[in-house]
């Protein structure tokens, strides 16, 4: 880049984007990934002989608890559905094409939802934005329960559509404004975690009641899914709001006593305050409302660009490499290797379910650890490798080229090695991507396009699997998932940085200047490329 202070970045080099303030002192700056002090990072003891740090870590980790319920209701749903769909068919008589209907339009309908998420958080606030989805939600799941036909069934498909939409978008961006920097991508993969959770519960709920008649049993199974409104109704008023939403709405003293809660000392505290007072004030925050945030993503300057292609792209590759297919249509896939029994195909359910939870575990302790793109490269390549696997194997079995023994055993393998190659990976770190990458000004409706991106190409996937798989068969489907998760390997390579450690504020830099991205460097580094010389 040459030299150039920190302060000419973004105006510049044309890209748009605001400067940042420098980072120390004269001719110098602080590096982007400096060690917290040591004192600092024990924080202050209070009277109670309780660390300060340590409470604080236990309200975040609370505040993120909560935040992700919304997530078990899409879980479940999505879960539950793939055993439901089996007793719907046989109790309302329903076609093929309904099938793929009534699965994939949640997906596509939540798009309304993921719409309007952004806009409404910045109207009303993140939290009472998840209010509201639970409450759509739940509307839409009580009208499913008790609905007399296919009709009725779909509207309340649509609601509930509406409410997860709401949800998806909302519950990541307040995790990632409300969580230090150390544990950001642990903590704004909760939502995912509660993800996996609700579709075991879903597994478990229909293999419980598959013994019940075909009029009741998926009606039951899609009326639990209410339960989990009591404690989200609970969390509304345990839960505080997103100081930097607090702070856009120039209400300054309650984002300090948030920040004062979920940091570790004082300074800390008053130190994050200052960098997002910092961030709204250098973009202008109060400025950009309605048709001035979505002028500036439909006609981006080239670091926005940069940000919407690294975001939109992540959550599209999430949903096109097949993964809510394997989800919804897991007892098809088992069926097509030679499972006949209808609990026998809801029990290899519960153990797809089981390794996705227990693998998405296992991503929350890695991801601020090892870094978001390292656990990405290992998920794509083996996610490439099990839908290939899949694929072959359901093709040997369909020409007979093995025995129906093997060829399910390799089915159910895949089918595991693939959620759980998923749930290591892009299940996790794409939602935290899409959270971390984006401006404040952006942030809420920018993740929301993100959002909408995922969820268009769930809803395809899942409406248009029945159809592909009786033209190509259900092992060519799988090859060409395959296909697009190798494809996916190459813009991980290209297009997502590494952001392990580094502050919101922080992230900015790198796609301000650009030079990394397109360099498909994975580590951030310094900041000397944008400073300097000595």
């Amino acid at each position: 880049m040459g030299s150039m202070d920190l302060e000419e970045v973004g105006n510049g080099n044309g890209n748009g984007l605001p400067r940042l303030p420098r980072m120390g002192g004269k001719g110098k700056y602080r590096r982007m990934d400096a060690e917290v002090n040591e004192e600092e990072a024990e924080g202050e003891v209070l009277e109670t002989g309780w660390s300060r740090g340590s409470e604080s870590r236990t309200y975040v980790f609370a505040c993120a608890v909560f935040a992700s319920l919304n997530n078990v209701l899409l879980g479940y749903d999505v879960g539950v559905m793939s055993g439901c769909i089996l007793f719907i068919k046989k109790d309302l008589n329903i076609t093929e094409v309904q099938q793929e209907v009534l699965v994939g339009c949640l997906s596509i309908v939540s798009l309304l939802g993921s719409l309007a998420g952004g806009r409404t958080s910045d109207a009303i606030g993140r939290k009472w934005t998840m209010g509201l989805a639970a409450i759509v939600f739940q509307t839409g799941a009580a009208i499913m329960a008790f609905a007399p036909s296919f009709r009725v069934l779909m509207i309340g498909r649509l609601l509930a559509g509406v409410g997860i939409g709401f949800g998806v978008m909302i519950a990541p961006v307040y995790i990632a404004e409300i969580s230090p920097a150390v544990a950001r991508g642990s903590l704004t993969s909760f939502p995912e975690i509660f993800i996996n959770i609700g579709i075991l519960l879903g597994y478990i709920s229909n293999y419980a009641f598959s013994g019940l008649s075909e009029h009741i049993s998926w009606r039951i199974m899609l009326g639990v899914g209410i339960l989990p409104s009591v404690f989200i109704g609970f969390a509304l008023f345990v839960i505080p709001e997103s100081p930097r939403w607090l702070v856009m709405q120039k209400r300054v003293d309650e984002a300090r006593s948030v920040l004062t809660k979920v940091s570790e000392s004082n300074g800390d505290a008053e130190q994050r305050l200052a960098e997002i007072e910092q961030a709204a004030s250098v973009t202008g925050a109060e400025g950009y409302r309605g048709k001035a945030v979505w002028r500036e993503l439909l006609r981006p300057s080239p670091a926005v660009r940069r940000m919407l292609i690294t975001g939109f792209g992540i959550q599209c590759f999430q949903q096109v490499t097949g993964i809510d297919a394997t989800v919804y249509y897991s007892p098809t896939i088992f069926r097509d290797a030679g499972i006949e029994s209808d609990s026998k195909l809801l029990a290899a359910t519960v153990a797809v379910g089981f390794t996705k939870t227990i693998f998405i575990l296992i991503a929350i302790l890695l991801i601020d650890r090892v870094g978001r793109k390292p656990l990405l490269y290992v998920s794509t390549i083996g996610m490439t490798i099990c839908l290939f696997g899949l694929g072959l194997a359901l093709s040997l079995l369909k020409h007979e080229l093995v025995s129906t023994k093997l060829g399910i055993g390799v089915a159910i393998l895949s089918v595991c090695g693939n959620v759980a190659f998923f749930s290591v990976g892009m299940g996790p770190v794409c939602w935290v991507l899409s959270t971390e990458i984006f401006p404040l000004k952006l942030r809420a409706q920018a993740t929301a396009l993100g959002a909408v991106g995922n969820r268009v190409c769930s809803g395809l996937v899942a409406m248009s699997f029945l159809s592909v798989c009786r033209i190509l068969s259900v092992a060519g489907t799988f090859l060409i998932f395959s296909l697009f998760s190798a494809v996916s390997v190459v813009f991980i390579y290209k297009c997502v940085p590494e952001t392990k450690g580094k502050t919101l504020e922080q992230i900015e830099v790198l796609f301000q200047d650009g030079v990394e991205w397109k360099r498909g460097e994975v580590e951030l580094g310094d900041v000397e490329h944008l400073v300097q010389r000595n």
